[in-house]
């Protein structure tokens, strides 16, 4: 059964009385190319564990499946659960759990399912509404997985791979990049996807790093200046990093240890950079 094919996504919408749920973000793909760049992209083999976010009537997890060793999807729609007894069937490497990723213990699904299996990659197709705060636990908690190939609202991966100098480098773009490389798999247009959203959507993959891109004394710390100093992005980071609580005597001083100009923005400062100013903030008690 094509599930990536409207008309079967029609019969089955009517076969099960579901309705599309707004609220839960919910745009189904129907491109098989779209589908097969997801799988290729996420580098998928038999010996790994699949943790599937949104499989909705489950059109990502059947091309998953067909290529992982197991695959374990999580979906908060009840009413979905019902509709992948009947698309998945036959399908004995899947198990379906219905649940809020946000609140799921990703790790220890990982420990109850990988068995012999030696990766462990994320796949998705992420509510927009929340696709960062799913991809910051993902990263933040480290539940075990080796890569994160999930697609989002094209502005939002825009963000998140952008470097230094870039008009969309922010907080975000740091903070993913800290614990992951980043790279775009795909763009995708929003015909793609029924119903169709109002914006076009992009596949990036997260390879977690065994260790971050930079060691601050504290990690905390760090975070802290990244999003003080893209409080008042527009500002000077003299001015802008007073959200510390620093004064500009101090902050003067603490930019100079780092070797940086107070007269720069947040954006055009690398990871290193960030690293160099919360250290030296730091040494200075903010």
């Amino acid at each position: 059964m094509k599930l990536y094919d409207p008309s079967v996504i029609r019969l089955i919408k009517n076969k099960y009385g579901f309705r599309f749920s707004k609220s839960l973000g919910q745009n189904f793909l129907t491109d098989k190319d779209v589908i097969d760049q997801i799988t290729e992209g996420a580098e998928i083999t038999g010996d790994d564990l699949v943790i599937e976010i949104g499989p909705g009537i489950g059109v990502l997890t059947q091309a998953a499946a067909e290529k992982a060793g197991k695959v374990v999807s999580v979906e908060i729609d009840r009413d979905l659960i019902e509709i992948m007894k009947f698309t998945l069937d036959g399908l004995d490497n899947v198990k379906v759990i219905n649940d809020n990723i946000l609140k799921t213990d990703i790790a220890e699904i990982i420990r109850q399912e990988k068995g012999d299996l030696t990766g462990v990659k994320v796949l998705g197709n992420l509510p927009y509404y929340i696709t960062t705060p799913i991809i910051m636990k993902l990263l933040e908690d480290k539940p075990g997985a080796d890569s994160i190939t999930v697609m989002m609202q094209k502005e939002v991966a825009d963000r998140l791979i952008a470097g230094p100098g870039s008009k969309v480098y922010g907080a975000a773009s740091v903070s993913v990049q800290y614990y992951s490389e980043v790279t775009r798999i795909a763009d995708v247009s929003r015909t793609s996807f029924m119903p169709q959203p109002k914006v076009d959507s992009a596949v990036l993959r997260l390879d977690v790093r065994e260790e971050p891109a930079v060691h601050p004394v504290s990690e905390k710390h760090f975070f802290g200046v990244v999003r003080a100093a893209f409080s008042q992005k527009r500002k000077t980071l003299l001015n802008s990093l007073g959200a510390t609580g620093a004064s500009k005597e101090v902050i003067r001083e603490a930019l100079g240890e780092a070797g940086i100009d107070e007269k720069r923005r947040a954006e055009t400062l690398s990871l290193e950079d960030f690293a160099r100013v919360s250290d030296a903030l730091e040494n200075r008690g903010f």
